[in-house]
């Protein structure tokens, strides 16, 4: 029998340690030979990254606790371990330094040196060398002075390659070992705003010569290469405002393979990350956002790929046709697969996580919502889903709104427990693709230029109003959340309009002028950041100011949650310090948990687990509602 009940007191087979085990999400797939490797969170063991092979009859854990197979480069990493033959090269989380070892992870022993302070010396994007002889990869040392290195896997001196940037992705060697090639960009740009590809010789001393660039400059974002012949590059790049796939010859030649007004890359927020992979015979294995496709140059076309996991991630192949990614799908969690495309077969490599019936599980309704400006916003809404409830005739649901991160990233309509935790009980939820999300092309992105704080506001307020005009959520019960930059749009909103009635900000940007100005409470990647987002320094000054939530703690539309893990250095505990100070005198109720050991994002299940019961007992506490969470005490 289906129970009537109020919406967000339903009883839910979904608790916070099923959100905790959610955060396994496989990451960097890559095939070698006919295995394949991958790197999965570990909630269960303190959030480490571990290392997974596959080697055609089962999965093998490659490197057992304490190693974790993580970069801190940029702070948010990148590319972390290269397969050479029987070997295998990684940077361990802890000291940061490289390590070699075999298949079976046996007494891995470093080659980098030793810095003179802990992690002093960070690397990232690990690529096979000329030979095979050595890992080429970028060192990034505690000054945020980064350089292209040279490691022989004898564990011989690192040998410098060059630099041409402040900031660059490891150079590839072409497959003749006489050129190689690397994206580098400079301060204020991100490498999605402006970014170069260059080439240069190998010298006779292994060195890099003089670079030129071929490819990207103003306003072009190069975000993925790979060498096709001694004498041409495969390059996504978006001279066109989309990021569309190119044969690029070392004359700066170029040729787009299939153009078209859709996404074929992304956001270059770690080094290392594969949007398309080579098939051979002109084909090519592409995401168009998200979604796995097929590009044919001889055609000029991109086709995408039935499979019963429609949202695609971290993508490698061969030219034998086989695939290897992360997959989800609206009820499915991320897992590693491999798809042949020559049969259709797809065999899912990693264990998903343990889930109940899909019963229990939201399916996402994707839709358009016109903004008052003229431009569309995309959203996945998700309504409350439960075989075993139903809410009480006239009763509408309270609805929580996600915002992103980055804000250059998006979001897809994959399983996220996180969602499922709440719709579960009662709860919608949306998430919106606010201007500046990715995913839509340069038009889209650019329309957060210097509108941070006012436009992702204006675009998630507008979905809410939405969702409600169309019946669908009380207008009463709606909440803003978000992490990081999802954090900062949420706080703007509960500080700047009346939609909201409660936020939940996880590790947030709360105060711009320190975040912004030289990096004091920022880090070196995203430092300058803010000029694009907000505007330049110190002709805006006043402008961070006023945008600043921490400004407007006396205009708060309602109560506020923040989570917080005390070893950021993106986001750092001093910006969320100083807004519970200045909150505490307001008398808004609001609650501020940290978590030692935690950074950028929760990795640890008790983590995890205890930031979905907070979240959980908050919002039933500011909507009246009865959870079966541990209550979270409220402060005024």
């Amino acid at each position: 029998m289906v129970k009537i009940a109020p919406y967000g007191t339903w009883v839910s087979p979904l608790g916070a340690a099923d959100v905790a085990r959610a955060g396994t999400a496989p990451s960097w797939v890559r095939r070698f030979g006919d295995e394949v490797f991958w790197t999965e969170g570990q909630p269960l063991e303190g959030g480490r990254s571990a290392l997974f092979r596959h080697d055609g009859t089962g999965v093998r854990r490659v490197l057992a606790a304490p190693w974790n197979v993580r970069s801190r480069v940029h702070e948010y990493g990148g590319l972390p371990y290269l397969v050479l033959g029987e070997r295998v090269v990684f940077t361990n989380w802890d000291d940061q330094r490289v390590y070699l070892t075999d298949r079976d992870g046996t007494d891995p022993a470093p080659i980098s040196a030793e810095p003179s302070t802990p992690q002093g010396w960070r690397y990232v994007d690990l690529v096979a060398g000329p030979g095979d002889a050595e890992v080429w990869c970028v060192r990034e040392d505690s000054s945020d002075y980064r350089e292209l290195v040279a490691l022989p896997l004898d564990g011989g001196p690192a040998r410098v390659l060059g630099r041409t940037h402040h900031f660059m992705t490891s150079p590839q060697p072409s497959p003749d070992g006489r050129h190689a090639a690397w994206i580098g960009w400079e301060h204020p740009n991100m490498p999605w705003d402006s970014s170069e590809l260059c080439v240069a010789a190998i010298t006779e001393d292994g060195t890099l010569g003089p670079h030129r660039v071929v490819a990207g400059g103003p306003r072009e974002s190069v975000c993925q290469v790979q060498w096709e012949a001694a004498d041409s590059l495969l390059v996504m790049t978006d001279p066109d405002g989309w990021w569309n796939l190119h044969r690029i010859g070392l004359d700066g030649s170029a040729v787009n393979l299939a153009p078209g007004e859709y996404e074929l890359g992304g956001a270059l927020w770690q080094p290392g990350h594969q949007w398309f992979a080579q098939l051979g015979r002109g084909r090519f294995g592409v995401l168009r956002t998200n979604r796995l496709t097929v590009l044919d140059e001889r055609s000029g076309t991109v086709t995408e790929v039935e499979t019963d996991l429609p949202v695609w991630s971290n993508l490698d192949a061969d030219t034998d046709g086989v695939v290897v990614a992360t997959a989800a799908g609206p009820r499915s969690d991320w897992t590693a697969v491999r798809l042949d495309l020559s049969t259709g077969e797809l065999e899912v490599l990693g264990a998903p996580g343990e889930l109940p019936s899909v019963e229990y599980l939201p399916e996402p309704r994707s839709g358009m919502f016109d903004a008052p400006e003229g431009h569309r916003i995309p959203a996945h809404f998700y309504p409350p889903t439960n075989p075993d409830f139903e809410g009480p005739a006239g009763e509408l649901p309270p609805l929580l709104v996600c915002a992103h991160g980055g804000p250059t990233s998006h979001y897809v309509p994959a399983l996220d427990v996180d969602i499922a935790y709440f719709t579960s009980r009662g709860f919608a939820v949306v998430t919106v693709d606010y201007a500046g999300s990715t995913g839509h092309g340069r038009a889209f992105r650019e329309l957060l230029k210097e509108q941070w704080g006012v436009a992702d506001v204006r675009d998630c307020a507008t979905v809410a109003t939405a969702l409600v005009k169309e019946g669908l959520v009380d207008q009463g019960r709606i909440a803003i959340r978000g992490g990081s930059a999802g954090g900062w749009t949420a706080a703007a909103a509960i500080t700047s309009v009346d939609t909201f009635r409660c936020a939940t900000l996880r590790y947030p940007i709360l105060d711009l002028t320190p975040w912004a100005d030289g990096g004091v409470e920022s880090h070196d990647f995203e430092s300058r950041y803010v000029e694009g987002l907000v505007g330049s320094l110190p002709e805006h000054r006043d402008r961070y100011l006023e945008r600043s939530p921490i400004s407007h703690v006396d205009h708060l539309a309602g109560p506020v949650l923040l989570l917080q893990g005390l070893e950021d250095r993106v986001c750092p505990p001093a910006q969320a310090d100083r807004f519970v100070a200045a909150l505490d005198s307001t008398g808004v109720p609001h609650a501020y948990l940290t978590f030692p050991g935690e950074q950028h994002g929760f990795r640890a299940a008790a983590t995890i687990a205890a930031a979905a019961e907070a979240e959980l007992s908050f919002y039933g506490q500011v909507f009246g509602i009865e959870t079966d969470a541990p209550a979270v005490e409220l402060h005024r």
